[in-house]
């Protein structure tokens, strides 16, 4: 078990490049600089490129050090987020496009940015809509987290779906996933969390070509130690990163301490 690391360490897990750092500052940096590095690269192939960003106090550190890259051309970026509740105002504190809008989407010029819309009055037809956005924009950056139950986006165990054929959809929360929220300082009690969200599903999250998963935290390590050790199943969606190519996940000192070396 580690219960402090010295040096950044990388491994490989089936498919799944695995990075850990000495402290949840330089996991931070190295991600948003790897992110910042293929940004520009792709940059150099394509006149534009699609993104999707996850809303989370463990992408803090991540976002903070990728808004002050002076490489990136974000006039030519379309930003994407990945779930929100449904019945969120898009202005209150714990709506995921409000997060995301203060921590990067109102910080630096991007082409466009396209929310999901938790007020729809019918969430079958923001579903389409959203879908439609995904498909005249294929993905090709994803930059992720894991929930404690293993999520990927909203797609909690109960609700994932490897094989899903929808691109956007709606679920039902489950209890630990809420009870996350409240212990993130999100929401002060579980009964104020949404019973319910938008969510992109698992395969529009893997439609992408690259997937950056920065995941620190101690309330992260069962989750991480089931992504990498556990069986690929639904049970632990983020299992599913094993057999994605091009994808990575960046881990502090608290999110690795079950790892072996």
């Amino acid at each position: 078990m580690l219960s402090t690391i010295n040096e950044t360490y990388l491994f490989q897990q089936d498919l799944l490049t695995v990075k850990m750092f000495p402290s949840i500052q330089q996991m931070g940096k190295c991600a948003a600089t790897e992110v910042t590095n293929k940004i520009c690269e792709l940059l150099k192939e394509k006149a534009e490129i699609n993104m999707i960003f996850a809303a989370a106090p463990s992408q803090n550190e991540f976002l903070s050090h990728l808004i002050h890259s002076k490489q990136i051309d974000w006039s030519r970026i379309n930003a994407f987020h990945m779930d929100e509740y449904i019945g969120i105002h898009p202005e209150a504190p714990q709506s995921f496009g409000n997060f995301l809008r203060q921590r990067i989407f109102d910080k630096v010029p991007f082409k466009t940015v396209n929310y999901l819309n938790g007020q729809a009055e019918n969430l079958e037809e923001e579903c389409k809509r959203y879908s439609e956005l995904l498909l005249r924009h294929p993905v090709d950056i994803v930059c992720l987290g894991i929930g404690e139950n293993g999520h990927i986006a909203f797609n909690d165990p109960d609700v994932a779906n490897f094989n899903d054929s929808h691109l956007v959809k709606v679920v039902e929360l489950d209890p630990i996933c809420r009870q996350q929220q409240v212990n993130e300082k999100c929401f002060e009690a579980f009964d104020l969390v949404p019973a319910k969200a938008l969510t992109l599903t698992i395969p529009a999250l893997l439609k992408a070509d690259w997937m950056f998963c920065i995941v620190p935290f101690k309330n992260k390590a069962n989750a991480v130690y089931n992504t990498l050790y556990g069986e690929i199943s639904e049970k632990c969606p983020a299992s599913i990163l094993r057999k994605k190519e091009n994808s990575c996940l960046y881990l502090d000192p608290e999110s690795a301490e079950r790892i072996n070396l």
